[in-house]
């Protein structure tokens, strides 16, 4: 396959220099040109010198989003429509109204994807207008909710990426003392950004009843730490990190009140390096690296104990760049790969709708992702999974039916929001702060 074509949607975004290096580490994927396409001018500037730093196929600033798709192969979404301040909004928001303040959880998820939708629809009906072939990564967040409202123009050709549950398994098969050459079944559900880890089996031997079991082993990662045994033993699973939002709402909304949100620290920070490296583009690279391990270190910090540091294997990449480059490479090349990603649920489980997006492992290839059989969903599992997606699909229907109603209804049916005044006051705060949005939704 010659001449194939990367576009990169949000093309100045702080996390594509991770793209670009990884295909530099990954020649058999074929990627001749990745094509950087940014509302931001003077971010895209920056990333582009960043990248210039680093080998890897050759850079193309596009002049428009058609000019960006034409012709691609692949195309990955990672747009943040409004940028860290709209982040900073959205989060403070939600914890000056009491609930809680996170970009892809509860409100904030909801205020985010109200914003991100009308653009991220766009943007996919110019690739099927102008690349109908080209396969959409999207890791555009909430990512789950997003992939779900594009498959309505794309199809099976989009497939939605997390970093998150791979992560989850990493860490609980290195704590079980899996090795890397060891095939592990895993049993994984959910939809993005709350999922949990059921099972991990080794021939007919399932390790994790084992690892729940010993409370030195959690206390070697992340989960285990994070969600402790006693709770873990009793759901008797790993969550995804990003449900302790869930489990531990009230707690998290009281330690947040009175602090700086991640989405404040992350905002100073890039704030900080996209205008060094504008004024001195040669330490682009360096400035780049010192902010991205800044970041890192932060990486849900609210759900962790003061003066806590995340793993240094956690901190040391590996994450969703790899996962990335790795449908990528299944789709381009059709080598069939088991990866847990967002794909249609079909008949995965009946319990749910056949066209709801779920979080499971799959099996990628030349025609898509084809979800693997997993066990149902025990009753917790399946309420929680069913009251968030309702409220994410009321937010697909505001957008596509310009309705202001479901925008409230979205709010309103949140189990994290829990108040309907308090559900109008975050709806009337988003609008607010986006006359575009509010016009659509009139």
């Amino acid at each position: 396959m010659a001449d194939v074509r990367l576009a990169i949607l949000g093309g100045g975004g702080f996390r594509v220099p991770l793209i670009y290096r990884a295909l530099a580490h990954r020649p058999e994927i074929g990627i001749d040109e990745v094509t950087l396409y940014d509302d931001d001018p003077a971010r895209l500037a920056v990333i582009a010198a960043v990248l210039a730093a680093a080998p890897g196929p050759a850079v193309r600033p596009a002049s428009s989003l058609t000019d960006a798709v034409r012709g691609s192969e692949v195309v990955f979404s990672a747009i943040r429509v409004g940028g860290a301040e709209g982040r900073v909004r959205d989060e403070r928001r939600a914890l000056d109204a009491g609930v809680l303040g996170q970009e892809t959880v509860g409100a904030g998820g909801i205020s985010y994807a109200l914003r991100t939708l009308p653009v991220a629809l766009r943007a996919a009906q110019v690739i099927r207008d102008v690349a109908p072939d080209a396969w959409l990564i999207n890791f555009t967040n909430p990512a789950g909710l997003v992939t779900e409202a594009l498959r309505t123009v794309l199809g099976d050709r989009v497939i939605g990426i997390c970093d998150s549950p791979i992560g989850l398994v990493r860490r609980a098969s290195r704590a079980a003392r899996l090795t890397a050459e060891t095939a592990a079944e895993i049993d994984y559900v959910g939809i993005n950004h709350l999922g949990w880890l059921r099972a991990l089996r080794v021939g007919d031997r399932d390790v994790l009843p084992s690892l729940l079991s010993d409370d030195l082993a959690l206390e070697t990662f992340e989960e285990g730490r994070l969600f402790g045994g006693p709770l873990l033993r009793a759901l008797g699973c790993l969550p995804n990190e990003y449900t302790y939002f869930y489990y531990a709402a009230v707690d998290l909304v009281r330690a947040l009140e009175h602090g700086r949100t991640r989405g404040e620290v992350v905002a100073q920070d890039q704030a900080a390096f996209y205008a060094d490296a504008g004024r001195n583009p040669e330490a682009a690279a360096e400035l780049w690296a010192a902010t991205r391990r800044r970041r890192e270190e932060s990486y849900l910090a609210e759900t962790r104990s003061a003066g806590e540091q995340r793993d240094e294997a956690d901190l040391s990449g590996g994450g969703y760049e790899e996962v990335a480059l790795d449908v990528i490479d299944a789709v381009l090349h059709d080598r069939p790969t088991r990866m847990i990603v967002n794909a249609r649920n079909g008949s995965t489980l009946p319990q749910l709708p056949t066209e709801m997006v779920l979080e499971v492992p799959c099996v990628i290839d030349g025609r898509g992702a084809h979800p693997l059989p997993v066990a149902p969903l025990d009753l917790h599992q399946l309420g929680l999974i069913a009251s968030v997606r309702a409220s994410e699909q009321a937010v697909i229907g505001a957008v596509t039916q310009q309705s202001r109603e479901l925008a409230l209804r979205a709010f309103a049916i949140h189990p994290l929001v829990g108040s309907p005044t308090i559900a109008r006051r975050l709806l009337d705060g988003v609008l607010a702060d986006d006359p575009a949005l509010a016009e659509l939704l009139r």
